[in-house]
């Protein structure tokens, strides 16, 4: 790599070929990306984030109720999840199925017994 150096106004500059310049930019990018893999690779390793399988986005997708997705996943029935919550089966039916909102509190605990950030199962409006 060849790169002329002047001085304009008390700035150094270098002025280099365009193919050059354009081979730091993507290795600037590929660094960038590199950083990101190794990010998300931590979060996983520290079980930050987690792998979910494409039924269970597919489900999400098709608007099927997040709540019932994730408990579901998590292996829990909904006598489980209400007994790790506080409230009763009858109660979680009801939320999946949009029947009740629940006060802000219920659903930090939901959110807390299933291991998912509380945007995860809050239903979409």
């Amino acid at each position: 790599m060849t790169a002329q150096i002047l001085e304009i106004a008390g700035q150094k500059l270098a002025v280099l070929p365009f193919a050059d310049y354009e081979r730091l930019v993507e290795l600037a990018e590929e660094q960038t990306d590199i950083m990101a893999a190794d990010e998300m690779q931590r979060k996983l390793d520290t079980g930050e984030e987690e792998y979910i399988p494409a039924e269970m986005v597919d489900r999400l997708i098709a608007g099927e109720s997040p709540l019932k997705v994730w408990r579901q996943y998590r292996g829990l029935s909904g006598a489980e999840l209400a007994a790790q919550v506080g409230t009763t089966d009858a109660s979680i039916s009801r939320i999946e199925n949009g029947a009740q909102n629940p006060p802000a509190a219920i659903w930090r605990k939901l959110a807390t017994a299933l291991k998912v950030d509380i945007d995860d199962i809050i239903p979409d409006s």
